[in-house]
């Protein structure tokens, strides 16, 4: 069976899976960690929805492709359709809260901005969003002050909250619907902080909103 988005308690969401939207750089940390101009306005780009996996399942890192960096994200599902929203009606759209893993082929990545060509080969590719089962917004609470962490083999590598972001979730959303409409399934990852880095297979990565939710799985 293909992806299917899901509620932490296990209940299935009743909504069409589609296309991913996400945020480059909206954590002026991780802008700088890889020699990036921190953007004076969101960097929008997207993931199909066949790059989307159960974050519960094995990783699969993709062989012969050059470095796979780890990034993640808050992911954010959307359930009603949004064009031209303010922020009020953002808010009123998001249906769960979870998380994701912005899986990205570096190397790949490197060379076809050196080139001034786009990214969709190193960061669309199958498997390249496990995403982990949604909370509700009512469970999160303040989307400004959301916790997440990535801890790889026992080392904490990510750990960043919602409230260093440049451009803060709603804010985001709204921008996104000004240019394209968002779908009910659809899912927009919200920017990674600091400290991405190479996933190899056979690493235990434990995947958290801290004291919301958390996803052990490896990498193979």
């Amino acid at each position: 069976m293909g992806y299917q988005h899901t509620m932490a308690d296990g209940a299935a969401v009743a909504l069409p899976v589609g296309k991913v939207v996400c945020i480059g750089r909206n954590y002026a940390e991780h802008a700088r960690e890889l020699n990036n101009e921190v953007p004076s306005e969101p960097l929008l780009f997207m993931k199909p929805s066949s790059a989307l996996s159960t974050m519960s399942e094995p990783v699969k890192v993709p062989r012969g492709l050059g470095s796979v960096h780890f990034e993640t994200e808050l992911a954010i599902l959307i359930g009603e359709r949004l064009s031209h929203a303010d922020e009020q009606a953002a808010q009123h759209a998001i249906v769960g809260v979870g998380l994701g893993l912005d899986l990205t082929l570096r190397d790949v990545q490197e060379k076809l901005k050196s080139k001034g060509h786009p990214w969709e080969r190193a960061k669309g590719f199958d498997g390249a969003c496990p995403l982990s089962p949604f909370l509700t917004p009512a469970s999160v609470g303040d989307l400004t002050d959301v916790q997440l962490r990535l801890t790889v083999n026992d080392e904490v590598r990510q750990d960043g909250n919602s409230a260093q972001m440049i451009t803060p979730i709603l804010a985001l959303i709204s921008y996104i619907s000004q240019w394209f409409t968002l779908e009910p399934g659809d899912v927009v990852l919200t920017g990674t902080p600091a400290g991405v880095g190479a996933l190899e297979p056979g690493d235990k990565l434990r995947v958290e909103i801290v004291d919301l939710l958390r996803v052990d799985t490896c990498a193979e």
